[in-house]
């Protein structure tokens, strides 16, 4: 089991029903997380993959979220 330390950088996703998830800089790369799960969807290499598997784990047909820097 890996720890995941922040390196002070987190993304939260906004859709059309408000926050969906978060996306937390760690040292091991980008952790997703979905805010209607309880558990981090995965790690990833660049933010820009941790975009794309946030939106790929929200319902079929959602926009593109916006991703606001916290």
């Amino acid at each position: 089991m890996s720890s995941i330390a922040a390196t002070g950088q987190r993304w939260v996703a906004f859709g059309d029903a408000g926050a969906t998830g978060t996306i937390l800089h760690t040292a091991e790369g980008y952790a997703v997380r979905l805010l209607d799960d309880d558990r981090a969807r995965g790690t990833y290499p660049s933010l820009d993959v941790a975009k794309s598997a946030l939106h790929a784990g929200m319902p079929p047909g959602s926009d593109w979220p916006e991703f606001r820097e916290h």
